[in-house]
C-alpha cells in the first residue's frame, strides 16, 4: 500500500489524479495528501468528503518554504515511520502575453514563474526527502511539458508561455540533478508530460480531456522503477503512435 503526496490537487490534472489514485484498491494505496494553497474547492472537499479517509488535504504554497516545512510536518505526524512512497509535483501557474514573446515578460512576471514552477519543486522535494528515504518506492514525478523541451524548441514556438517554458527547460535539469544525487539510495526521479489537456491552463483547445491526461500520469506513476529514473516521458494515447513525439508512449527529447 503506497503513500501520495500531490501538490496542485484543487483542480485540473491534480484533481482527477487525485480522485483516480483513490479509486485504486487498498492493495496499492493507503494515503493521498492533496496539496492546495487554500480551503480545498469544493470538487475536492466533495472527493474527501467519499473517500473513506484516504485523501487528506494539507495547505502548502509551494513557494513559500514556512509553508512547505509546516506541511512536511504535519504529514510527518500523520505517518510516522511509515514513510512517503510516491511524491507528485504537478502545481504550476501559466501567463499569457498579447504578443507570445520573452521580452513581454517583466524580471518581475519572471521571477514569479521561477518561483512556483521551478524553485516549487525543489522547495517541495527537498522538503520530503527524510520522509520519501523513510518510504519503500522513493518515486518523485515531475509533472513537465514538451514545451520545455529545447529540442522541440521551433515545433512549441506557436504555443503562449515563453517564461512556462523557459521553467520547464530548468525543471528538466533540476530532476535530472535529482536522480543523479539519489540513484544510489533506489530513487526514481521522473519527469511526465501529460499532454495538452483541457483544463483552465490547456484551454478547451487541448487536445484530451484531461481524463486520459491523468490515466496516465497514474499509469506511470504506479509502475515506474529504478530503471527509469532520470527519464523524460511521454503518455500513450492508442491511435497516436504514428505521430512522433505525440502521446506514442516513448522518452521524449530534451
Amino acid at each position: 500500500m503506497a503513500t501520495y503526496l500531490i501538490t496542485g490537487t484543487g483542480k485540473g490534472l491534480g484533481l482527477e489524479l487525485t480522485k483516480q489514485l483513490s479509486e485504486l484498491p487498498e492493495t496499492h494505496v493507503s494515503k493521498i495528501f492533496a496539496i492546495t494553497r487554500s480551503p480545498p474547492t469544493p470538487a475536492l472537499d466533495n472527493l474527501i468528503s467519499h473517500s473513506n479517509g484516504w485523501v487528506v488535504n494539507v495547505l502548502a504554497s509551494v513557494d513559500d518554504t514556512k509553508s512547505v516545512e509546516k506541511a512536511a510536518g504535519e504529514i510527518r505526524g500523520q505517518l510516522g515511520a511509515r514513510g512517503l512512497d510516491v511524491l507528485i509535483n504537478n502545481a504550476a501557474l501559466q501567463q499569457h502575453t498579447p504578443n507570445n514573446k520573452m521580452e513581454d515578460f517583466s524580471a518581475a512576471d519572471l521571477s514569479r514563474i521561477l518561483k512556483t514552477n521551478l524553485v516549487g519543486p525543489h522547495r517541495v522535494i527537498t522538503a520530503f526527502l527524510p520522509l520519501l528515504r523513510a518510504g519503500t518506492q522513493k518515486k518523485i514525478i515531475n509533472i513537465s511539458s514538451t514545451m520545455g523541451s529545447i529540442a522541440w524548441a521551433d515545433a512549441m514556438n506557436f504555443a503562449q508561455g515563453s517564461a512556462y517554458k523557459v521553467c520547464k527547460a530548468g525543471l528538466h535539469m533540476l530532476n535530472m540533478q535529482f536522480s543523479l544525487d539519489l540513484a544510489e539510495e533506489g530513487f526514481t526521479c521522473l519527469l511526465v508530460s501529460p499532454g495538452w489537456l483541457k483544463t483552465d491552463m490547456g484551454t478547451d483547445c487541448g487536445d484530451l480531456t484531461v481524463d486520459v491526461g491523468a490515466a496516465e500520469v497514474k499509469r506511470i506513476a504506479t509502475e515506474a522503477s529504478p530503471s527509469q529514473n532520470g527519464k523524460f516521458l511521454n503518455i500513450h494515447v492508442p491511435g497516436h503512435e504514428d505521430l512522433p513525439g505525440r502521446y506514442d508512449g516513448k522518452e521524449l527529447e530534451w
